[in-house]
């Protein structure tokens, strides 16, 4: 739905941040292009809402994703670049996980347990 130049525009800005930030790359995903770990099927804003969960501990959070960390410095490097997009999609997530049986009825919820600090 965007014009050739409009497009053209969005990935030199990926293609500028990819060179910028190692380890991340940019992938289509159902809310559209995303921020990824490369190699993983991670995107940063997960990477980023584990660590605060881990009070930013980078051992900690790649211990729980078994990634070296390095991987992890690396998205959290991103995402301290570009706080607003990475606080944006936490948002939706967590709109969307506050919302689920209204937008999808008869939806049963499951519970697992809590990540352990």
């Amino acid at each position: 739905g965007r014009t050739p130049s409009e497009t053209a525009a969005i990935l030199l800005e990926e293609a500028l941040r990819q060179r910028e930030f190692a380890f991340i790359e940019f992938r289509d995903s159902p809310v559209g292009r995303q921020a990824y770990l490369q190699g993983t099927r991670l995107t940063v804003w997960q990477i980023e809402w584990l660590a605060r969960v881990y009070g930013r501990d980078v051992d900690r959070v790649a211990e729980h994703l078994s990634l070296p960390p390095v991987q992890v410095a690396a998205a959290l490097h991103y995402a301290e670049a570009y706080p607003q997009e990475v606080e944006d999609a936490i948002n939706d997530n967590e709109w969307a996980a506050d919302n689920i049986q209204r937008l999808i009825p008869g939806i049963e919820i499951y519970r697992v347990g809590e990540v352990s600090t």
